[in-house]
């Protein structure tokens, strides 16, 4: 049975920093990318960041890069998200995935491929 539960999540400041977690049971996490995403209320859910299944390569959407960093400890089954320099617009709930294969790919911000999800952990961030 696969569990990946978000954490870390809450109300901060514009400016702020904010470091996410996602642990994850029930799988091979060596085996799989894993992906952040966010979806605000009455908005589409979008990609954030993926990271392949080693650590060695990432990739950010525009509105987060440079400001966001994704890893992954592996040793522990745990996936990160450190966000600087927060913004009102970066408010929502963010969701940890797990993808079907050890890379990102191209198009994985599409989401097609990833299959197991967590639940959510809320950001706020006011100005």
């Amino acid at each position: 049975q696969v569990q990946v539960v978000e954490s870390g999540g809450g109300l901060v400041q514009a400016g702020e920093f904010v470091n996410l977690s996602c642990k994850v049971s029930g799988l091979r996490f060596n085996d799989h990318a894993m992906a952040w995403f966010r979806q605000a209320p009455g908005k589409q859910r979008e990609a954030v960041s993926c990271i392949n299944w080693s650590g060695s390569e990432e990739d950010y959407m525009e509105p987060v890069k440079g400001r966001f960093a994704i890893s992954r400890d592996n040793a522990k089954n745990t996936l990160y998200l450190q966000m600087f320099s927060l913004k009102p617009e970066d408010t929502a709930m963010y969701y940890c995935a797990a993808h079907t294969g050890p890379y990102c790919g191209t198009r994985w911000s599409r989401a097609y491929e990833f299959k197991d999800w967590g639940h959510g952990t809320q950001v706020t961030v006011s100005s």
